[in-house]
């Protein structure tokens, strides 16, 4: 069979379609704009080992507001104290919203209930939002095994909730939870629930991945059903990561025509997480052209990921995709050779989109390249006799046991020196660590597993240099780390005003040659921050202490530079 010459070869189709995903246009079958609804503070909170109170919560709206997403669902009025207590002091004022609106979140009827006698429906009339979002069943399973009434009954619940909300003037969401294992087993009852929801007055039919065991060709096509049937009506998506896909299915609903996306900062939920909503915005605006935060939001992303992580106490996810530390971050040569021509060879989007920035990774792998560029980031030169002294300093250090990837402020440290700069800040002469333990004593003390309490006293003695003035202090703490940080601050006694904000956040030790027992080589990693930046210092001796002290001396070194 002849061919036509001037016909496209997939190759050029393929190259023309990734093109154009570079370039973040939209499908013309893609939604304009999709709607970003967070329940970090509901759906969020679930996730193992956040607690928050009411004063945290309202922090972390106002972080979110600041970002724009569309609506906020505060908690479960009458669900518990806090809960109540967030709503009440925002209705009272002290939560002023320029962005997003507030949403109350609760359930259906109970079966065979009254809604004007309902307790939830009450809750969540008081809680006095113009948006409430109510769950419903949509598994027939559930219905029949959970509620143990009949599917009748199960539509009624939700037709007769969804009625009374509206006539009390209410915006009313419906999260349709298990919709798509429903779908998959009784497609007539799931959308004869979705339908009575409809017809009731509901704005937005929320269909939910509950268990989070959908993939997103599953999601696509029972979505696209869903849009079929209620053309005129918000479709959203509400999906969890169990398998690891609640990025991928929250977009596959929006590929069928979804325009609503309910998800979570950093990706909190229950088990392991709901849509991560810093993947997700920028995936829909960045790779698909689809509108979803205002214009200047989606470079908060970054700022907002580490905020919410700091006001929920937890570590930042450092792989985390676009806001990640590491997401952006080049140890390989051939990756930090080619970047240095074109930023674009080896990342996807300019991370200036999202808030975050490129990292060359220095380590004994490194080449001449990525010292390069690294000292050229903190505005460093040096000559090759100087860049061949940081190489070789580099691989004699992790050899070891130092790791610069993640200590990035000892490795700024390290380079300055190599340039020529000088510690004039302080300048050890000795310390005394002394650790007295007490049996018996209370106090600053814990109960054994014998159940004696142990008093344990730490105190850390310190001789330093300011210039010519010689400087001797004590101070106590919890622990050797903590009394030589209260002994460094008590010598300096207001010196240094920088100091003031510098905080440690986290403290981490690893055995690098466990076999040896104690007498093993222990790295020791310090993070501290002034509340605008965070950086990591690191410390290496068979002694924990004199390895605790060079991550702690880096750490306030650093800070004062």
């Amino acid at each position: 069979m002849a061919t036509n010459s001037t016909a496209e070869s997939p190759a050029e189709s393929l190259a023309e379609s990734m093109t154009i995903d570079r370039l973040g246009q939209r499908a013309p079958s893609w939604p304009e704009i999709v709607e970003i609804f967070d329940t970090t503070l509901r759906d969020g909170s679930q996730f193992e080992g956040i607690a928050l109170t009411a004063d945290d919560k309202l922090r972390i709206a106002g972080v979110l507001d600041d970002l724009g997403v569309h609506y906020i669902e505060g908690g479960w009025p009458g669900a518990n104290p806090r809960d109540d207590e967030f709503f009440a002091r925002a209705a009272a004022g002290e939560l002023e919203l320029q962005t997003s609106k507030l949403v109350a979140f609760g359930s259906t009827r109970r079966p065979k209930g009254k809604v004007d006698e309902d307790q939830t429906l009450s809750n969540l009339l008081s809680a006095q939002t113009d948006v409430v979002c109510i769950v419903a069943k949509a598994w027939d399973y559930h219905v029949l095994e959970a509620l143990r009434t009949t599917l009748d009954e199960g539509v009624s619940m939700v037709a007769d909730s969804v009625a009374h909300l509206v006539s009390k003037g209410k915006r009313v969401f419906v999260d349709f939870e298990h919709f798509f294992d429903g779908h998959k087993r009784n497609p007539e009852f799931t959308l004869r629930v979705v339908e009575a929801a409809a017809v009731s007055g509901a704005e937005a039919l929320v269909l939910c991945d509950t268990n989070g065991g959908s993939l997103p060709h599953e999601v696509e096509s029972a979505t696209a059903a869903v849009v079929a049937m209620f053309p005129d009506l918000t479709v959203g998506m509400h999906t969890q990561n169990d398998t690891g896909c609640a990025v991928a299915n929250a977009v596959a609903g929006v590929r069928a025509g979804a325009t609503h996306v309910q998800g979570t900062i950093n990706g909190y939920g229950e088990r392991t997480g709901n849509c991560d909503l810093t993947t997700f915005v920028p995936n829909l605006s960045l790779k698909m052209g689809i509108e979803t935060l205002p214009v200047g939001r989606i470079e908060q992303l970054t700022s907002a990921s580490n905020h919410v992580a700091e006001l929920v106490n937890l570590p930042p996810m450092q792989q985390q995709p676009y806001v990640g530390k590491s997401a952006f971050a080049h140890k390989a040569g051939l990756h930090t050779s080619a970047i240095a021509r074109r930023p674009d060879a080896y990342e996807h989007v300019d991370p200036a989109l999202v808030g975050n920035g490129t990292r060359f990774l220095v380590s004994d792998l490194s080449g001449r390249s990525t010292i390069e560029l690294k000292a050229r980031q903190l505005g460093l030169t040096l000559d090759g006799l100087q860049m061949k002294a940081v190489v070789d300093e580099l691989k004699t250090l992790e050899h070891s046991g130092y790791h610069f990837e993640v200590a990035d402020a000892s490795l700024e440290l390290l380079m300055r020196r190599a340039a020529g700069w000088q510690n004039e800040f302080f300048t050890l002469e000795s310390f005394r660590v002394i650790v007295e333990h007490r049996p018996g004593e209370r106090g600053a003390s814990h109960q054994n597993p014998l159940g004696h309490f142990d008093g344990v006293q730490t105190e850390a003695t310190l001789k330093m240099m300011i210039g010519d003035e010689r400087l001797v202090a004590t101070g106590e703490g919890n622990g050797p780390v903590n009394a030589l940080d209260a002994a460094f601050r008590q010598a300096v006694d207001g010196r240094f005003a920088k100091l003031t904000d510098v905080r440690l956040t986290d403290y981490k030790v690893r055995i690098l040659d466990s076999a040896e027992g104690t007498r093993a080589i222990t790295r020791v990693l310090v993070d501290a921050t002034d509340g605008d930046r965070q950086w990591t210092t690191i410390g290496v001796s068979e002694n924990i202490i004199e390895a605790s002290w060079q991550a702690l001396s880096d750490s306030l070194l650093y800070a004062l530079l």
